[in-house]
């Protein structure tokens, strides 16, 4: 499909929260797309959507859902997803997105996005979901690698094997959240950078971008924390770098903020810390 002129850029915004709307509304014109909790907006009032509606007439708007838990040998429930394609309707979103995660098991639901065993037999049971998510909500998802404080148990396969065989076999976009790989990669012992280059760049369709904090590990050591309440740290605008220089396709970066608020002025330094990261990752 053709990418019109418009849109063949690489774009920065902001995930939309409630405690930051006041300062989205007035500064429209310094951020280039906003990410939505679908969630949020399931059960909401017919004002509710409406207002979503003429948010994403002022500017692109994506939907991204947090509970369907698509990553999952457990076939995904047609309630989520059918609720998912009628607020992609009614909002007219430019895309939606899930992530790569399991979040309930046996009818209880455990609240947390958890990682599932890296194995073939759940790597099948994400395309097979990702599949039927395809055909309810109207469009294939974008999918998330998701953070992780331990290695998954009885996992067969890493990280970068496990994400590229459930991209390539769903065919669908990757949601590459940077910090999340990054916090991953730090807790394993591992390069950053190198898990970065065994992904599947080519097929990266939005990024996102965030902060943590180190906590005890049981073993006396330190572990990364993925909890969206601290600014992006260098390390992760700097793969973002890496990724620009290797994906030659328009990347849309969101950057995800869900408390510990600074100032708007401050959070919108950090989208454009993220522009100057992309630039120099697209001069190299």
């Amino acid at each position: 499909m053709a990418v019109s002129q418009e849109t063949a850029r690489d774009r920065v915004g902001l995930g939309w929260r409630a405690e930051l709307a006041a300062g989205i509304l007035s500064n429209l014109a310094r951020i280039d797309v906003l990410e939505v909790i679908a969630d949020d907006y399931y059960g909401a009032s017919r004002a509710g959507i409406a207002a979503l509606r003429s948010l994403a007439r002022q500017i692109p708007v994506s939907l991204h859902g947090v509970g369907m838990g698509l990553a999952s040998t457990i076939p995904a429930e047609p309630r989520r997803l059918h609720a998912m394609a009628r607020l992609m309707q009614a909002v007219q979103a430019e895309s939606w997105s899930e992530h790569l995660s399991f979040v309930r098991a046996g009818g209880i639901e455990i609240g947390h996005l958890a990682a599932p065993p890296r194995t073939p037999h759940s790597a099948a049971g994400a395309i097979a979901n990702i599949a039927l998510a395809t055909r309810i909500v109207g469009s294939a998802p974008l999918m998330e690698n998701i953070a992780t404080l331990v290695q998954p148990p009885a996992s067969t396969m890493d990280e970068a094997e496990w994400v590229a065989q459930i991209i390539h076999g769903a065919q669908v976009p990757l949601l590459l959240d940077l910090h999340n790989l990054y916090a991953n990669a730090v807790n394993a012992g591992e390069s950053p950078q190198e898990l970065l280059l065994r992904l599947p760049l080519d097929r990266v369709g939005a990024v996102h971008l965030s902060g943590g904090h180190w906590i005890a590990a049981p073993d006396g050591g330190q572990r990364l924390l993925d909890d969206h309440l601290h600014d992006v740290p260098p390390e992760v605008f700097a793969l973002l770098t890496v990724l620009a220089r290797h994906a030659p396709q328009p990347l849309k970066v969101i950057v995800e903020r869900d408390g510990n608020y600074p100032s708007f002025e401050h959070v919108l330094g950090q989208l454009e810390l993220a522009r100057a990261a992309l630039r120099a990752g697209r001069a190299a």
